[in-house]
This record gives C-alpha cells, structure tokens and sequence, in this order.
C-alpha cells in the first residue's frame, strides 16, 4: 500500500511503525473471510483491508476521525485472526491499537462512553473494586430499568457472586512436590481471581504436582490488557511496569542458584499482553531491556506443560470436551493444537466446533462496549459447538468462558481444570461423569 507521511509525521517512532506496517498490505482481502465482523454483518468497512484503508488516511491526516471512522474501528474485536489469514505479515494488532490512541487523543465521545470507558478502566483492573462493583450490581438489578441502556449490560454480564478466594497479593510460595525441576512466576490476573480463582488454584496443584515451584510475586497485577482495551495509555503503561519490576526483582534473587524458568499467565489474553510488553515499551529506555526479557519468559501454561513433555497418559473414560480456541491463544500467541494434545493424552474425547477460528464475541471489553454485535457471535459460535454434543467445553481464557457460559446447558471450563483433574486433581465443580 502507498502511503504519503511527511517526514515530520514519521519522526514519530509509532506512526513510523504504522507506515511500515501499511506498506506491507496489498489489498488481497483473504482476510475478509476470516473477519468475524465482515462474516457477520457484510459491510467492507468491517473488514481488516477495509479498517486498514480508515487507519491509512486518519493517520495521514493527523485530523480528529469522523464518528463513522470512529464506529468502524470500535466495532473490531481485535481477535487478530486476520493476522493468522494475512499472506503478507501485516501486524494488524499494533496497527489498530496505533490507531485506537490517535482517537482517544483527538476524539470527543459521547458522555455515556466516556463514562462506560473510565468506570472498566478504573474497576476491572482492581479485583477489591471488581469485588464491591459486583456487589453493587447484585443489588442495582432491582432497578435495572431506570440505569442507561449502556451500564445495565455492564450489570446483565455481571456474575452474583465470585466462585473462591484469590490466591494472595504476593510474595506467595508453593513448593514443588517431590525434586523441584522448575521455578516459575505466576500472574493471577485481576478480573480471573475475583470471578473464577479456582482457576488459579488448579494452575498451582497441576505444576506443582509436575515438580514446578510456583511464585505470586509481590507487586505483580492485572496485565494492562484492559485499559489498554479502552484507550487508556498512561494506565496501561503503569500497570505493565509494575509487573516488569516485581518479576524482574523475582529473577534476579539469587540468579545463580533460582533462576526463574518461565512466567506462567493462564489467561490467553493476558498472555498475549505479556508478550507484547518488549514492543510496547520499546521506546521506554528504563524498561526496554527489562521488558524484553519478560516477554521472552511468558508462557501459556498449556504450552509450559507441553514444552514439560511430563504429562502422564490417563483415561478420562472418553468425556467428550469440545475446545473452544480463545482468539488471544490461537491468533495471539500462535498456539493451536498444543491444548487439544495435552487433554487427549488425559484420554478426553477432544473435538473443535466449525468456524473454530471466528470469535465468541467477548474479546476483552468488546461484550461491554459492542454487546449486540458480541451476542451475534457469542450465539452463532454456541450454535457450532452444540452439534459437538460435548459433556464440557474448555477454553484458556476466562473472557470466553464467561461469554459462553449463560449460553450453554453444560459447563464450561479452563482447559487447566481439566488437565488438573486428569493428573490427580479434584474434579471441576459441576462436571457430571
């Protein structure tokens, strides 16, 4: 693609980046087909080379968008399956997120947006103010109707109550069982542990089990990934250097004698966060070598167990789990087949719905912020994974579980619930077998 920046505008290390990022599009349009938006509502403006050719002129001009620019990149999920699609590299993600910071820095929303965007920038990255708004929302259903259309959804998706406690803010050991074969960092997240810390806690039983010591750093926290959603840079950037300073502390404790293995995330789409930390701090001249280190060390913790290569073989009785693929894991951090192998080596009956490559809808904030268009999705990909007939849907990230959940009539769980169970583990709160 040609583009036309003047030389001032590229001394600007992000626009240099978007405009080499532009020039590798060619207009092929392959990811049309695999833009969940496009699918769904057919229009070429919500699809990547119709959005690309928006950010093109937008950042050209260096003007405040238009409110039709605006809606057109608000409605894309950033699931990145256009990235997996593209023949010709484009990195879409940095892209878009470029050109989601030039809106929010010369864009005036409307009030209920404004408000919506600083209530989840301010809350959901904080699990003790998630908890009270949770509260708050149990008792705000009463008068639903009298709350902006906007806000009640906010309450709607809102679950009554957190399942368990979580884990601890840090400095937080577990030894390995038996010889300690590896030492890892383990972030549990900021909306994972108040809606769903089992999860956490079945992280910790399965490596340990396998010989892992398993750390909570002291300082480390939500990963950024949800301010980040919602334009809001300055947070963003603090919440990722607290995390690169407190596991930085952690592996440089005695370096020569516990090192620090892999950094353990078991939300795909903090995950995919982390290891975005070495680009989006690049320019940080404090944190860029830092931050590079950490990104190198992240680890899915379906691909730390398989990278293991410790899993024994079991029988699950052939449960069948069908496996939901979170956009952040498959698109993201380019892992694919690595969940499905380890739940088959536990003798689970694996399958994958169709379209298993489109979003469920939930994509960070997008069911807060585009509800109608996320439950579009949300139903079309249940619909897909119903002809599984499943006995249990897994997934790696906590979005997508809860996106599904109030959908199906079975559960649906953390892929490592279930390889916790198979490995000797409780098993998962409302599976029937």
């Amino acid at each position: 693609m040609q583009t036309n920046f003047s030389l001032a505008q590229l001394a600007d290390s992000d626009l240099a980046e978007s405009e080499k990022i532009l020039r590798k599009c060619v207009h092929c349009g392959f990811c049309t087909a695999t833009c969940p938006t496009y699918v769904l509502l057919g229009d070429e403006l919500d699809s990547p080379r119709g959005r690309i050719y928006l950010m093109k002129d937008m950042l050209e001009s260096g003007k405040p968008p238009t409110e039709t620019v605006v809606k057109h990149l608000d409605r894309c999920l950033s699931c990145m399956s256009c990235m997996t699609t593209c023949p010709s590299g484009v990195n879409y993600m940095h892209l878009i997120d470029h050109a989601r910071l030039h809106i929010e820095k010369t864009y005036t929303r409307p009030i209920i947006d404004r408000i919506v965007r600083a209530m989840i920038g301010a809350v959901l990255p904080h699990p003790s103010r998630f908890l009270l708004l949770l509260r708050l929302a149990k008792l705000a259903r009463s008068i639903s109707g009298l709350i902006p259309k906007r806000l009640r959804v906010m309450l709607m998706l809102a679950p009554s109550a957190p399942s368990s406690s979580p884990l601890g803010s840090g400095p937080v050991i577990w030894p390995a069982e038996g010889k300690r074969r590896k030492r890892v960092l383990l972030m549990q997240g900021c909306v994972q542990q108040v809606l769903a810390a089992r999860i956490n806690e079945a992280t910790v039983r399965l490596l340990t089990r396998l010989g892992c010591e398993v750390i909570v750093a002291k300082g480390s926290g939500c990963c950024g990934a949800i301010a980040h959603h919602v334009g809001q840079e300055k947070t963003t950037k603090r919440l990722m250097r607290a995390n690169v300073d407190a596991w930085t502390h952690e592996i440089d404790l005695d370096q020569a004698a516990d090192n620090v293995d892999a950094i353990i995330v078991n939300a795909s789409g903090c995950g995919t966060m982390v290891k975005d930390y070495a680009f989006i701090l690049r320019n940080d001249k404090a944190y860029a070598e830092k931050s590079r280190r950490i990104s190198e060390l992240t680890r899915d913790v379906s691909e730390f167990v398989s990278e293991m290569d410790v899993l024994p073989n079991s029988d699950r009785g052939g449960l069948r789990v069908t496996y939901h693929s979170a956009c952040s894991l498959q698109h993201g951090q380019e892992i694919t087949a690595t969940p499905q192998k380890l739940l088959a080596t536990l003798g689970f009956n694996v399958s994958e719905p169709d379209e298993a490559h489109l979003c469920c809808g939930s994509a960070g904030t997008y069911n807060l912020m585009q509800p109608e268009i996320a439950s579009q999705l949300r139903d079309r990909k249940v619909a897909h994974i119903s002809r599984t007939l499943p006995d249990v849907i897994a997934t790696g990230n906590i979005g997508c579980m809860i996106q599904i959940q109030d959908a199906v009539e079975v559960p649906v769980l953390h892929t490592v619930e279930l390889l916790d169970w198979g490995t000797g583990g409780p098993r998962p709160e409302g599976l029937k077998v």
